[in-house]
């Protein structure tokens, strides 16, 4: 029931992402979200996200922002590190998904999505056929409709978990 939501992957921190391996595997463009992914909420990219950029793009990843917010805070935030971006993306919708990937020149197969939340990032993710990695939000303050899905993540993180642990000792 609760394996629709499971991430691809389920990480600390975006920035503990081995990203040279993930080039190394074949991929070339990445999807990220940018609260609590990236930075905390409505914070403007700070100096680890610019090394961060720098680093992809000297990597040779094409990159794209994927936001439900509206244009304003996306652009503050891009204004460091000049990547494309989608705003207002109405995520876990697909169809911004594939506008990043048609953007950046890449497709399912060679592209891969970062992102905090599981009901709107990652199943859509998963619903583009993106693949996907969870991260753990970056600051506990966070919009009240956000706060009240984290407790549902809390039960399909708790499954997704166990049956990773499953997986691992059987």
């Amino acid at each position: 029931m609760f394996k629709t939501f499971y991430p691809d992957q389920y990480l600390a921190s975006t920035y503990v992402i081995d990203f040279e391996k993930l080039y190394e595997k074949g991929f070339r463009g990445l999807i990220f979200d940018i609260d609590n992914t990236l930075v905390p909420h409505n914070a403007p990219a700070d100096d680890r996200a610019v090394a961060l950029f720098e680093r992809l793009k000297r990597i040779g990843y094409r990159c794209c922002l994927i936001s439900n917010n509206q244009e304003p805070r996306v652009k503050m935030f891009n204004e460091k590190i000049q990547v494309d971006y989608v705003y207002n993306a109405h995520k876990p919708s697909t169809k911004n998904y594939i506008r990043a990937m048609e953007i950046m020149g890449t497709d399912r197969s060679n592209t891969l999505f970062i992102g905090d939340q599981l009901f709107t990032d990652v199943w859509g993710a998963k619903r583009a056929g993106i693949p996907n990695i969870l991260v753990k939000p970056l600051h506990p303050k966070e919009e009240i409709q956000i706060v009240l899905k984290r407790y549902l993540e809390k039960i399909v993180l708790f499954f997704y978990r166990r049956e990773t642990r499953k997986r691992k000792n059987g």
